[in-house]
């Protein structure tokens, strides 16, 4: 069932379940925006560039890095391989998410892939595996995170740095604390271990090993070929759980 499919109620009804699911991430998004923000006019940025980079982006991470590695003149390549490696994650999301999007249509499909983060994702995939995601659903999910985003990297760019150190006040474990949370409600007993546990070891010997980022990105591969070799793992019909592709 699509949402054009929906009558307006449900439209609704689904819209806000979406941003009632979705509201407790904001707390974890707004001080990282106002971080993002503040980092990017340190680094030379005008307050309209940073905020045009998450209104046109909206990818946390790789604001983190291109704000890290922004300098005069601009590194353009190096800048453009960094972000590239850090959302490589997204092709294993958005695979695994696939099955249920596509039948938004082409366009929204398409769309709905821009607005795409970890959160959003992880509620969409859940509720897909529930039983139903509709259009409608995850717009809820996607417009507060957004906006929340947007507003509050413009807000940080405007004040300047007053949250210079993350790390005194917590905000630089928010975002792991989160997605443990949202990774709890994938569990499904022994079958999760094996490839949570390749990936979590995979991830920690390419941070120690590797240089830059590629531990994102060799730690979700590792968990998903385990994860998909485990019996039982192909499924017809339904979408990819969170473990098959992105442990």
């Amino acid at each position: 069932m699509t949402m054009r499919e929906l009558p307006p109620a449900g439209r609704r009804a689904d819209f806000f379940d979406g941003v009632i699911a979705v509201l407790p991430l904001l707390v974890a998004a707004a001080p990282f925006g106002l971080l993002v923000g503040a980092l990017g006019v340190q680094k030379g940025m005008s307050p309209a560039e940073i905020t045009l980079m998450s209104l046109t982006t909206f990818a946390g991470a790789s604001q983190f890095v291109a704000v890290e590695m922004w300098t005069q003149p601009v590194p353009v390549l190096g800048l453009a391989i960094a972000v590239f490696v850090v959302n490589l994650r997204h092709v294993l999301m958005s695979a695994a998410i696939a099955p249920q999007v596509r039948r938004f249509g082409l366009l929204r499909a398409l769309t709905g892939l821009f607005f795409l983060t970890d959160e959003s994702w992880a509620l969409a995939l859940r509720r897909a595996n529930a039983g139903h995601l509709s259009l409608a659903y995850y717009l809820g999910l996607c417009a507060p995170l957004y906006g929340t985003w947007s507003v509050s990297t413009a807000i940080g760019a405007v004040v300047g740095g007053v949250v210079d150190d993350p790390a005194r006040f917590g905000f630089d474990f928010v975002f792991v604390a989160i997605m443990l949370c949202l990774a709890g409600g994938f569990w499904q007993g022994k079958r999760s271990v094996l490839p949570w546990l390749v990936s979590g070891a995979a991830a920690i010997l390419a941070h120690e090993w590797l240089p830059g980022v590629w531990y994102v990105i060799i730690g979700a591969l590792a968990g998903s070929l385990v994860g998909a070799l485990q019996p039982g793992a192909a499924r017809q019909g339904r979408p990819l759980d969170a473990q098959e592709a992105l442990s």
